[in-house]
């Protein structure tokens, strides 16, 4: 256990953000889930509606320093390559 009044200020501060931060990434990755999820289904119309709330939710995720920027775009890609893939196959 912290010593200081310092320190136990950071733990809390920490479990604060340890929250926010999983409330943004547990979104993002639900979003993206469920659009795969269409993908594979060949449900084209709902798979565009969950790329578009992916989208959202990682760049979301981005602007608050959940995620890093890059990691969002290299996301985002491989979603919209797989959805491209699943349109010109159909």
């Amino acid at each position: 256990m912290a010593n200081t009044k310092s320190a136990k200020k950071r733990i809390r501060q920490n479990e604060k953000r340890r929250l926010r931060n999983r409330f943004f990434k547990g979104n993002a990755r639900s979003f993206i889930k469920r659009a795969r999820l269409a993908i594979q289904e060949g449900n084209l119309e709902e798979a565009e509606m969950w790329v578009r709330k992916a989208y959202k939710a990682l760049d979301k995720a981005a602007s608050k320093g959940v995620i890093h920027p890059n990691n969002a775009a290299r996301r985002k890609s491989r979603l919209m390559n797989m959805l491209n893939r699943a349109r010109s196959a159909s």
